[in-house]
């Protein structure tokens, strides 16, 4: 696979651009959400899942759960990227027609493993992923990533607790902690309340590419968890931790803008 490293930083921002522009049409999308793990899901894909673009869903292949599935323009744009689908389909992004709705659809859209968007759920079907690789006695893992506001769900802890149990060492979990919660509910050490839960667990920037690579790469004997402290609107100055953007599509004179900004 390639190098995460290298000529990133103007793939990521192409990307950023891609993602803003996809939101014209519908007027939708959540924009700073998706930049949020755009660096994270760039890097797993590019240098850590084995997946198979042209068999999408080949038997030996990896799986990646978006749980928060409202940050689906990251994973729609990575996944174009690779060639899962022709990027020219991002511009019908959430219109009727369109395969590529506000939260993936593992039934329309290729790469796509489980529908999610209901907050709280994409992490119980990748311990049930795992669990069932696992019997399989198969080689290939499971990564999902959660929102540190699906933290705030029981059943993310429930399902810590069956991973732990069940030794799940091919299950890593990756939290995208950029603080979206803190207003509701105060998580606290998100890194210390997963490892009390079992889990090997790394902190790391979210954003920082050799960082995001070298945790994900870690060998362990138990599941895994990475807390990714990121910027929610990360790379765009009008986003950046601004609640406003959560959802919504810019305007013609905001968009100068912020392609100005991701230039």
């Amino acid at each position: 696979m390639s190098n995460p490293v290298s000529n990133n930083s103007s793939v990521i921002k192409r990307l950023q651009r891609e993602i803003v522009r996809a939101t014209l049409t519908s007027r939708e999308g959540h924009i700073a959400s998706a930049y949020s793990i755009l660096d994270i899901l760039w890097v797993l894909y590019s240098s850590v899942l084995q997946v198979y673009p042209s068999v999408p869903k080949h038997g030996n292949r990896d799986r990646f759960i978006l749980s928060k599935g409202h940050g689906s323009l990251a994973l729609y744009a990575v996944l174009a990227e690779k060639g899962f689908f022709p990027a020219k389909d991002l511009e019908r992004f959430s219109t009727f027609e369109s395969n590529l709705g506000g939260h993936p659809d593992c039934n329309k859209v290729p790469g796509v493993e489980t529908s999610t968007g209901s907050l709280g759920h994409g992490f119980p079907m990748a311990v049930g992923m795992a669990m069932g690789l696992k019997i399989k006695n198969s080689t290939s893992r499971v990564y999902c990533l959660i929102g540190d506001g699906e933290a705030n769900e029981g059943s993310i802890w429930e399902a810590a607790l069956l991973a732990r149990h069940h030794k799940l060492d091919n299950l890593c979990c990756i939290i995208d902690f950029n603080h979206s919660t803190d207003r509701a509910l105060d998580l606290g050490d998100v890194a210390a309340k997963f490892r009390a839960f079992g889990f090997e667990t790394t902190t790391i920037d979210g954003h920082d590419h050799v960082a995001i690579l070298e945790s994900l790469n870690i060998e362990s004997n138990s599941p895994r968890a990475i807390v990714a402290r990121t910027i929610k609107g990360h790379g765009c100055q009008v986003m950046e931790n601004n609640p406003a953007w959560h959802h919504r599509s810019p305007g013609l004179d905001e968009l100068k803008v912020i392609l100005d900004q991701l230039s």
